[in-house]
């Protein structure tokens, strides 16, 4: 008992009051402030200023705002703060409400088999313009047994490898330019999807839109690769991806079908405030059922998630990360549930 007495003696004095008479509620203002900021920064991104875009670069990387909050609790502690503390639970529970889903196990099992809901299994990849090995590629993302491949950065030289590996149980298929879609379903109504931002020529050709005839209905499917952003002396350069997803909102805007997929690489997270008019025309709200973030690049250390399956009239119910190919990008599967109620479409 006397040895416990004195720990607890010596826990009393380290965080009673210090030789300039501050308290554990007195000491450590400047890391609460930190903290209150962080929680601030966190919860109001979308009025983070756009100005050298440093609101888009802010909400790309939002998810790794959180690892402030082990931070300045080191801080905290060696500066015996209470106050700090306490101020560390605001960013912490922003942070949690923001991205509780992947984090926290979310299972939506019964929504997609207790339902007669139809489920489609799809993969999309930036299967990367340097990619050496297209066969692997192929092979990689066709053991996760998708009713659809969407491909991006595709060159010519490269075709014949992936058409020999996915062709067998995709039998349809279409390419647009250096985007293209492998399918277990009939593809009708194929045509390319202008997003080109302005001074592209016209052998940009990074989208396309068909529908594939489902067991379940018609589904209308897009395949697109948003520009590339670039860190300037300048800042943030978004203007070309953001001129293009607003390009993109117009078409899905457009769109008749009730049902859609979008598969795409959109170079921006979810988060990201240069996405918004795709993300007004598609529902995103089930893309945050996540193993995990299923980070997608850079596949050297995944920092973000610029990889989406993205549905209208229908919920993303599980998505996750395939292993490594040859890109530079991880291949992204998703299964997408349609309720059974929902208008089917033509089928025939």
């Amino acid at each position: 008992m006397g040895r416990v007495s004195r720990a607890r003696r010596v826990v009393r004095r380290r965080w009673g009051a210090d030789e300039r008479g501050r308290t554990p509620w007195t000491r450590g203002r400047v890391t609460a402030a930190f903290a209150v900021a962080v929680a601030a920064l966190m919860a109001l991104h979308s009025h983070v200023p756009g100005v050298l875009g440093l609101g888009s670069l802010w909400e790309t990387f939002l998810p790794w705002t959180g690892l402030a909050v082990p931070a300045l609790s080191v801080v905290a502690l060696l500066r015996r703060s209470t106050l700090a503390l306490v101020a560390l639970l605001l960013p912490a529970v922003v942070w949690l409400g923001l991205f509780h889903r992947a984090v926290v196990p979310w299972d939506r099992g019964p929504v997609e088999e207790g339902t007669g809901a139809a489920a489609i299994t799809v993969v999309q990849h930036n299967a990367g313009d340097e990619n050496r090995d297209p066969t692997g590629t192929a092979r990689a993302v066709a053991a996760a047994g998708p009713d659809l491949v969407a491909l991006q950065e595709l060159l010519p030289a490269a075709l014949p490898a992936y058409d020999a590996v996915l062709a067998p149980g995709h039998p349809h298929h279409v390419v647009v330019g250096s985007v293209g879609l492998w399918s277990k379903y009939p593809l009708v109504d194929s045509r390319p999807l202008d997003i080109r931002p302005a001074g592209f020529g016209t052998d940009w050709n990074r989208g396309l839109r068909t529908t594939a005839r489902t067991p379940y209905g018609d589904v209308a499917v897009y395949v697109v690769h948003l520009p590339s952003v670039r860190v300037r002396p300048s800042g943030f350069d978004t203007a070309r991806r953001d001129e293009s997803a607003v390009l993109l909102g117009a078409e899905l805007r457009a769109e008749e079908s009730p049902r859609v997929i979008l598969l795409g690489d959109l170079n921006g997270t979810l988060d990201d405030r240069g996405l918004a008019p795709v993300l007004n025309r598609v529902d995103s709200a089930g893309e945050g059922v996540t193993d995990g973030f299923a980070f997608s690049w850079p596949v050297s250390f995944p920092l973000a998630r610029i990889d989406h399956v993205l549905a209208r009239a229908g919920a993303v119910t599980r998505l996750w990360t395939l292993p490594a190919t040859g890109s530079d990008h991880l291949p992204v599967a998703a299964r997408v549930t349609f309720p059974s109620g929902a208008d089917r479409g033509a089928s025939g």
